[in-house]
């Protein structure tokens, strides 16, 4: 970071958005008031596969209120360009009222535009379509992989023959999906050729690259508006059907249309984290040397897309062994397109790799803890670089000391408390620290104050707090007098608010900005004869509580408001902008130990987390407060992947048995046990001028493991298929 003094960065500061959220003052996407707005409601396909055959809209159209209901048989040709700087899977994507194909259960064949949100919502089940279906394809063990991405080190096949302690392990991981608080929804209006979109999005600029090529119409003619985000934890990372359907029934009627996905619409209207099939052979000697690991590994996708995720790199350079082989499968099925959850590939791969270790563990008789020790590397063995940083060592010996590690009975099953079987677990946490070319716009007014602008979002980690703190220091002001502003396109590009980059990218970026302000005014004083800072060195000025000083001579100095008035100047402004480095020297990663106690009914099989504790070397933690909303939150969602999370689907007709947040359990406060999360002090100065390393993800990598590792602790029986149900532990 700059020399600036840091005032801001590094201490528990409250959301600057707070009291507008409590309060309701918080706008999101459904929320905004647009003048003569109507609403829109999706006709899904009731089967999973095949073709419409008819389309009868008269009930509907006969309804009182109903302006439209636009289907494939009178939709116009849309332009479905290809968008450029795409994160999208490959493939082609759904092109919606385009065709008469049914490709997944749930996609949407028709939508109801109606004055009001009640007459839409039963015009829509008014209208009535045929179908000429076939079964569909949804089961991941009954369809072919496609081509497999590879990877190899060494001679991984004779390695596993040879050694002397060999494990041949799968593991089933069930589909998990996002249900965030706030449902998806889209607002458009349309003025002449021009846009208007108020959306809940993850990436500003996708959503607006994404529906100008859609509608062949320049980028600059769509405007994005998204200030707050309700979660989102991957699910707004790319423009789903429904915004093209809300833009497509504002132009065909002529009015603003508000759409709102249902609860249930969440379940086939976005995307997911897929179900995987991870089958994992690890040979290692009779001391825990790793000498080989076998990745076979196979996830869903649609029959139209190919998602791919980060699911191989763990299984590379996490742990030392000089032999590798893997093969990365995607399946494609009669589903709609997943996309990235939480940790993506990452968390499904540690989940796999981390129990293996674990019963690895337990055949050798070792202490978990001390087996990933002996396999630690000196560096990345995928890439033969160094680590920028690699604490991992230190996180498990802080870990170990924090939770009473060491206190534990090594044998599984032999620890109760009354009824309850006691275990615990561990795992290790890693994610790879992502960064991408930003801007931001830092300008300060002559009362003071500043304003920082960038077109990125806040789904929840609090962008607008630390952001906020990062300009606060760059600039020498209190928080209180800088303003951040984000959440719309016309401000300075960003890339999508996921894979834990956003404040590596957007915050180095406004770092570079408010950097060039206050140079600015440096630059300004020292250059003015009326200043008390006329002849000064630049360097040796700083600037704290917006007031610009020779740092060793505070008293010779003057503030912001000061030197601007004098100098007639309403305000000095900036384009901050960070592109990282094309090359990298180095191999960048967050890491992390996760610790767990479970307690299991010996007679009813139902699991209780007691205790969790993790420790992060995630860089410099610019915000402990919003730090530990991060990691709590992630560990909550990792104690929904391992023993409550998973989508049930009818494979006879494709249908999400459970799309609704009454059979699709995620944990509630009574699921939740005492939750600790501790941070390495330090920073990455070779991952970006801040020196963070990126915590959101991370945060949920290794929970999910964990807490299988301590359920098998607890009950002495080792459970591969994910979430952990009570029925198997029975």
């Amino acid at each position: 970071m700059s020399l600036q003094p840091r005032r801001a960065v590094g201490t528990p500061a409250s959301r600057v958005d707070g009291r507008r959220k409590v309060t309701g003052r918080a706008t999101y996407a459904a929320e905004h008031v647009v003048d003569g707005a109507v609403h829109a409601v999706v006709v899904d396909a009731g089967v999973g596969a095949g073709r419409i055959t008819a389309i009868d809209t008269r009930a509907a159209l006969a309804h009182p209120g109903v302006l439209a209901v636009i289907s494939h048989l009178n939709a116009p040709r849309l332009a479905y360009r290809d968008v450029p700087a795409s994160i999208d899977p490959e493939g082609t994507r759904l092109r919606v009222f385009q065709d008469d194909r049914v490709r997944f259960f749930g996609q949407p064949v028709a939508v109801v535009v109606a004055s009001t949100l009640e007459s839409a919502q039963h015009a829509a089940r008014l209208v009535e379509v045929g179908y000429d279906a076939r079964p569909p394809v949804t089961d991941l063990g009954s369809a072919p992989a496609g081509e497999p991405g590879t990877y190899a080190r060494g001679d991984a096949d004779a390695a596993f023959d040879g050694a002397a302690v060999k494990l041949d392990l799968t593991y089933d991981l069930a589909r998990n999906h996002h249900n965030p608080m706030e449902p998806h929804a889209t607002i458009a209006r349309w003025a002449g050729d021009t846009l208007t979109i108020w959306d809940k999005t993850q990436w500003i600029g996708g959503t607006q690259r994404e529906i100008a090529a859609v509608f062949g119409i320049p980028d600059t003619a769509v405007r994005v508006i998204s200030p707050f985000v309700g979660g989102g934890f991957g699910s707004g990372l790319r423009g789903w059907p429904h915004v093209t359907i809300a833009a497509l029934a504002a132009r065909q009627t002529g009015r603003p249309v508000k759409l709102v996905l249902s609860r249930r619409q969440l379940y086939f209207g976005t995307g997911f984290r897929p179900r995987y099939r991870y089958r994992l052979r690890v040979g290692a000697d009779r001391r825990g040397r790793l000498s080989a690991m076998i990745h076979d590994i196979d996830h869903e996708t649609s029959s139209y897309e190919n998602f791919v995720e980060a699911a191989m790199l763990p299984g590379q350079m996490l742990y030392s062994m000089p032999n590798v082989r893997q093969a990365y499968r995607t399946v494609p099925l009669d589903v709609n397109t997943p996309i990235w959850m939480r940790g993506p590939g990452y968390a499904s791969a540690a989940f796999a790799l981390e129990c293996a270790i674990d019963e690895l563990a337990q055949t050798l008789r070792l202490d978990p803890i001390e087996l990933r020790q002996r396999n630690e590397p000196a560096n990345d063995e995928s890439t033969g670089q160094p680590f920028s940083t690699r604490r991992l060592r230190e996180c498990y010996t802080v870990g170990a000391r924090e939770f009473g590690w060491h206190h534990r009975n090594p044998a599984p099953g032999t620890t109760r408390d009354g009824d309850w079987l006691i275990g615990t677990g561990m795992a290790t946490a890693l994610y790879d620290t992502a960064r991408a070319t930003a801007q931001a716009y830092a300008r300060i007014d002559a009362n003071g104050r500043a304003l920082v602008q960038s077109a990125t979002s806040d789904m929840g980690p609090g962008t607008y707090t630390s952001m906020t703190q990062v300009a606060a220091d760059a600039l020498g002001l209190a928080m209180a007098e800088v303003e951040f502003q984000l959440g719309d396109s016309l401000m300075p590009p960003t890339p999508p608010h996921g894979a834990s980059m956003t404040m590596a990218s957007v915050g180095s970026a406004v770092l570079a900005g408010c950097d060039k302000v206050r140079e600015q005014a440096v630059t300004l004083a020292v250059h003015d004869p009326r200043s008390p800072l006329h002849g000064a060195d630049p360097r040796d000025v700083v600037v704290r509580n917006g007031r610009l000083a020779v740092k060793n001579d505070p008293r010779r100095g003057e503030t912001y408001r000061q030197l601007l008035t004098r100098n007639n100047r309403p305000h000095l402004e900036a384009l901050g902008a960070f592109t990282p480095a094309e090359e990298h020297r180095a191999s960048m990663y967050a890491y992390g130990a996760v610790f767990a106690e479970v307690a299991v009914d010996a007679r009813l099989g139902l699991v209780r987390v007691r205790r969790m504790l993790g420790v992060y070397d995630a860089g410099r933690i610019v915000s402990p407060k919003l730090a530990d909303s991060q990691a709590l939150g992630g560990m909550v969602g990792g104690i929904g992947q391992a023993l409550l999370e998973h989508t049930v689907t009818d494979h006879r007709d494709g249908r999400v048995v459970n799309a609704n947040l009454a059979d699709y359990l995620v944990p509630v406060n009574a699921d939740i046990p005492d939750l600790r999360a501790i941070y390495l002090d330090g920073d990455d100065p070779q991952a970006n001028p801040i020196g963070v390393k990126g915590l959101g993800e991370v945060v949920l990598v290794g929970v999910a493991p964990a807490v299988a590792n301590a359920v098998s602790h607890a009950t002495g029986r080792r459970i591969r298929s994910f979430p952990i149900t009570a029925e198997a532990l029975l």
